[in-house]
């Protein structure tokens, strides 16, 4: 190695940045206009510096113009713990407390700040709080504890982040001090049902709605928990009771719209959602998401792809993420396809024809991700080959193999593919079709019939569905509709007679 290469090399060795260099680039970005950057620069000025009151305060001071109230309260109340000195971070302490509502502390701050430094640069708006404070002071809640709300702010965080065992030992430490601190019992439920103690999280609930009776966010989160664990013996009255409810209040309407969207029942959570949208309300990311999905499951997919774009202002990262992404075409809101509980029937239902149809309409469902999402709604270890490859082809994978088996499958996916271009949207009369169909496929698969000719196979299938139930039906114009001749259509129609359940000894 030559000389000039290792000088090159310590110079790269011995700069080491530290906080006070992202610090600058964060200034610098600042002043560009260039908030991200700034963001990103003085979290990483933190986590390098994070003694530093100067580097915590602007960092403070960032996230709360950002919006990011409670992360700002935190790293400001930080910078004051290392410099009780500094008269700015005293008045920054009072405007963030002043934005999340808790006024006594935002005029304590406020008041203190005058008094430190009375002709300093932020009097006027310090003076502006206190008066705010007190013309609002006969409307404030004596009973309000700051340190407890903060507290609890903090654990859903914690929650939110994934941190769930630190979590629950801050909301188990906030329920023994204060035991009627709902808020805090119903989040350290969902706690608890995120780490797996699904027993512990209900008898938590229960506990709730014992000692504070129609607790809407109790009921809800029960809703929630009977909907993950498949329980719909004690899920259908649940949330019978709730679409009885009518609240006032903003946060329990948003709750009640989101929960209802989560357990599929969109046409409920649309009418609430939509109703805070119409008043005026400014939902975050998750109001705008429920938002979009209830819309597009509903039919009103134009207020769906504006809350969805909404949402992408908020968080970039949703993108790709939208409701119609890989649902082919238009849905129809009243077709089979879109019908949750009719295609939830056949991947649950006894007969494996069935739930072969099922696994099929799932992947015209714009409900699909939804389904597929769900711990319990599908198990693949339990699923025969031929189910399986139902349930691929309906997630768009290629999992096929050139074996004479899937290439059988692969003709008898596309005669489905036929009968589901002649009558789609499926209505539930034509629903009959296909599952007289795929219990003839399912015969066909297994008895290693080649389904050679899909379109005299589509022919054969309807005229004998049509035939079944209506007169007048001719082998002549079912032939025409799928191109073929009458011939051919009689020959298939006695291959499909031969897979008849009752012809079958």
């Amino acid at each position: 190695m030559d000389k000039k290469r290792v000088d090159n090399d310590k110079k790269v060795i011995s700069f080491m940045p530290d906080g006070e260099f992202y610090y600058k680039k964060a200034l610098h970005s600042m002043q560009r206009d260039r908030f991200d950057d700034a963001h990103k620069y003085l979290k990483r000025a933190s986590e390098l510096s994070p003694e530093d009151p100067q580097i915590l305060m602007q960092y403070g001071v960032l996230m709360m113009e950002e919006g990011l109230f409670h992360e700002a309260h935190e790293t400001l109340v930080a910078s004051y713990e290392l410099d009780s000195d500094s008269t700015e971070v005293v008045f920054y302490l009072a405007e963030v407390h002043a934005h999340l509502n808790l006024l006594k502390e935002a005029k304590a701050y406020a008041e203190k700040y005058v008094e430190i430094d009375p002709a300093g640069p932020f009097k006027d708006e310090s003076k502006e709080i206190i008066d705010f404070v007190e013309q609002n002071e006969p409307y404030l809640d004596e009973d309000e504890d700051a340190e407890v709300y903060m507290l609890q702010e903090k654990a859903r965080r914690l929650m939110e982040t994934g941190n769930f065992a630190d979590a629950i030992k801050l909301f188990e430490s906030i329920i023994i001090d204060n035991p009627e601190f709902w808020a805090a019992f119903n989040n350290l439920a969902l706690a608890y049902f995120y780490v797996g103690k699904k027993q512990k999280a209900i008898e938590l609930l229960n506990e709730v709605l014992h000692r504070n009776k129609g607790n809407l966010h109790a009921l809800c989160n029960l809703a929630v928990f009977y909907y993950y664990d498949k329980d719909d013996e004690d899920l259908e009255p649940l949330l019978e009771l709730l679409m009885k409810i009518k609240p006032y209040l903003i946060e329990h309407r948003y709750k009640l719209g989101a929960t209802f969207a989560l357990v599929g029942k969109h046409k409920e959570a649309f009418v609430w959602l939509r109703s805070l949208q119409k008043q005026g309300f400014e939902g975050d990311a998750g109001f705008y998401f429920w938002l979009a999905n209830s819309a597009y499951f509903t039919g009103h997919e134009e207020i769906s792809r504006d809350a969805y774009a909404k949402l992408i202002e908020i968080d970039p990262s949703k993108k790709g993420f939208e409701p119609w992404t890989d649902v082919p075409g238009k849905i129809e809101v009243d077709s089979v396809e879109q019908d949750r509980q009719f295609i939830l029937s056949k991947i649950q239902n006894e007969y494996r024809s069935e739930r072969m149809l099922g696994f099929y309409l799932l992947g015209k469902s714009a409900h699909k991700q939804e389904l597929i999402s769900h711990p319990k709604y599908i198990d693949i270890d339990k699923l025969s080959s031929l189910e399986r490859l139902f349930l691929v082809n309906g997630l768009n994978y290629d999992a096929l193999k050139d074996n004479s088996f899937e290439k059988s499958f692969t003709r008898a996916l596309e005669t489905t593919e036929l009968l589901y271009e002649a009558y789609c949207p499926l209505n539930y009369e034509s629903a009959h079709l296909f599952q007289m169909w795929f219990t003839l496929c399912e015969k066909g698969l297994m008895k290693s019939y080649p389904f050679k000719n899909p379109k005299g196979l589509a022919a054969a299938a309807d005229y004998m569905f049509q035939s079944a139930r209506y007169d007048g039906v001719t082998k002549k114009a079912l032939a025409e509709k799928y191109a073929i001749s009458t011939p051919t259509l009689t020959r298939y129609v006695n291959h499909l007679m031969a897979f008849l359940p009752h012809l079958n000894s």
